[in-house]
C-alpha cells in the first residue's frame, strides 16, 4: 500500500502519495498540490525538491556516498576507465569486451569534427577564454550534424550522444590550441581517448609527442570522477533546455554555459589560486611565474587565511572546502589526493602549491570549527593542482570539467527523452511585486 502525506492548508487537507526510491529519502509527489490547494510549494534553488525520476546516479550527501547505476565512485575511478564508464552511465551495465571494444571503436571514429569547424574558430579573437569558445563551437554543431537532431528518434538520439563524446576532446583540444597560435592538432585512431586528447593538446607537427602512461591514467581518472553528479545546476540546465524540444547540441551548449560559473564549474580554478595567494609572499602576483615562500614562510602565514575563512565579515573563503550536497568527506577526494601524489612522482614536480595543500588540509582537518561546520576537502581541492602539474592552464580547467561532464549529460539528456511523464519545465514563483495597476501616459507622470 502507498504510503499517504497529508497537507492542512487552512481548512483544507490534502492527501498525496509518497514515492520511494530504491534508495534515499521518500519524495512527496505533489504534482496535483496547486489543484488541490490553490498554492504552489516554494524552494529556491530546488533544495528539497525532485524534479525527475532517474536511475544513473545516486548521492548521500551525509554520508558521502556516490553511485554510477549502482557502482561506487571510488570503485569506477580505481578499476574502471572513462569509456567503460561512459558506457555505464549509457547503457546501464558495465559492458563485456566485446560491447566495451565495439563502443571504444565508435567514439574513436567519430573524434573528427567538420573542417570548416576549422574556419569557423577564426570568428573568435585569440584571447577569447576557452569556455567561450567552447560554448559557440558546440551550440554549433547542430548545423553541422543536423542528421541527428530528430530527438523523438532513439538511433539518431545515440548517434548524437556518441558525437558529443566523441568530439568534445577535439574542440577542447582546438579552443587550446586556437588561444596559444599553434595549429590543430588531428585525432588519431590507434590511441585511446585520453591519450588522443593529451596528444592533441599538447603535440604539435614538428615532432611526435610521447605521453607518460601515468598521466594519462590520472587524467582518465579525472574525467571519470566528473562524468555525472546527479541533477546539478548545469544538468538540471540541459533537462530543462531539453525539455522544450530542443536539439541535443543545443542542450549540452545550454549545460556548457551553466558548468562556466565560478560557483560551479570554475570552483577547482579558484582553489588553485587561492592555494597560490597562500604560497605567495605579500604582494606577490598571481601567476605562473610566482615566487613561493618557504615552507615556515607559508605555515606561518595559514592561521591568517584559516582566521578570515572563519570571519563571516571576511569574503574570503577557502575554496575547495565543503560542498553543497556532501555533509560528510567527498568520495572523490579521497580519490584525488592519492592521484595527485602519482602524477607528481611520475613527473618529478615539486610543486610548493601541493605543499600549501597539504599543510592547510592538515590544519583544516585539525581545526574544531572545520570539524563542527563539516567543511571537507572536495573534488575541486586537488584537481586544480593536478591538471597545472600535467600542463593545463586554469582557462582549461572547467573545459577539462565539460569534456568529462559530457556523458553525464547525453544519459541524463536521454533518460529524460525517454521518460513517458516528461513535460516541458516550468518553475512557478512567489510574486511580490506591484498589484494590477493603470498606465499613466508619459506627459502626465
Amino acid at each position: 500500500m502507498t504510503d499517504i502525506a497529508k497537507i492542512t492548508l487552512g481548512d483544507t487537507t490534502v492527501e498525496n502519495p509518497v514515492l520511494k526510491g530504491t534508495v534515499g529519502p521518500d519524495v512527496v509527489d505533489i504534482r496535483k498540490f496547486y489543484a488541490q490547494t490553490g498554492a504552489f510549494t516554494y524552494d529556491p534553488g530546488f533544495t528539497s525538491t525532485a524534479s525527475c525520476e532517474s536511475a544513473i546516479t545516486y548521492i548521500d550527501g551525509d554520508e558521502g556516498v556516490l553511485l554510477h547505476r549502482g557502482y561506487a565512485i571510488g570503485d569506477l575511478a580505481e578499476h574502471s576507465t572513462f569509456m567503460e564508464t561512459c558506457y555505464l552511465l549509457l547503457n546501464g551495465e558495465l559492458p563485456n569486451a566485446e560491447e566495451l571494444t565495439a563502443f571504444d571503436n565508435t567514439i574513436t571514429r567519430h573524434t573528427m569534427v567538420h573542417e570548416q569547424l576549422s574556419t569557423f574558430f577564426r570568428g573568435f579573437r585569440r584571447d577569447a577564454h576557452p569556455m567561450a569558445l567552447m560554448c559557440g563551437i558546440v551550440g554549433a554543431l547542430s548545423a553541422f550534424y543536423h542528421d541527428s537532431t530528430e530527438i523523438h528518434d532513439p538511433h539518431q538520439r545515440m548517434v548524437a550522444s556518441h558525437r558529443l563524446i566523441a568530439k568534445m576532446p577535439t574542440i577542447a583540444a582546438m579552443a587550446y590550441k586556437y588561444s596559444v597560435g599553434q595549429p590543430f592538432v588531428y585525432p588519431r585512431n590507434d590511441l585511446g581517448y585520453t591519450h588522443n586528447f593529451l596528444r592533441m593538446t599538447f603535440g604539435v607537427p614538428a615532432e611526435e609527442y610521447e605521453v607518460d602512461p601515468a598521466v594519462v591514467r590520472a587524467l582518465d581518472r579525472i574525467f571519470i570522477l566528473h562524468a555525472d553528479h546527479e541533477q546539478n545546476a548545469s544538468t538540471s540546465t540541459v533537462r530543462l533546455a531539453g525539455s522544450s524540444g530542443a536539439n541535443p547540441f543545443a542542450c549540452i551548449a545550454a549545460g556548457i554555459s551553466c558548468l562556466w560559473g565560478p560557483a560551479h564549474g570554475g570552483a577547482d580554478e579558484a582553489a588553485l589560486n587561492m592555494l597560490r595567494e597562500i604560497g605567495q609572499g605579500p604582494g606577490a602576483g598571481n601567476g605562473a611565474g610566482l615566487t613561493m615562500l618557504g615552507k615556515m614562510g607559508r605555515r606561518e602565514r595559514f592561521p591568517e587565511y584559516i582566521a578570515r575563512a572563519k570571519d563571516k565579515d571576511d569574503p574570503f573563503r577557502l575554496m575547495g572546502f565543503g560542498h553543497r550536497v556532501y555533509k560528510n568527506y567527498d568520495p572523490r577526494a579521497t580519490v584525488m589526493q592519492k592521484t595527485v601524489r602519482e602524477v607528481f612522482d611520475t613527473l618529478k614536480v615539486n610543486d610548493p602549491v601541493f605543499e600549501v595543500a597539504l599543510q592547510l588540509e592538515e590544519m583544516a582537518l585539525n581545526d574544531p570549527y572545520f570539524i563542527e561546520k563539516k567543511l571537507f576537502p572536495n573534488v575541486d581541492f586537488y584537481s586544480g593542482v593536478i591538471l597545472s602539474a600535467i600542463g593545463f592552464p586554469t582557462t582549461m580547467f572547467t573545459v577539462l570539467f565539460a569534456l568529462a561532464r559530457t556523458v553525464g549529460w547525453v544519459a541524463q539528456w536521454n533518460e529524460m527523452i525517454s521518460d513517458p511523464d516528461q513535460k516541458i519545465g516550468r518553475p512557478r514563483q512567489l510574486y511580490t511585486g506591484p498589484t494590477q495597476r493603470d498606465y499613466v501616459p508619459v506627459d502626465k507622470r
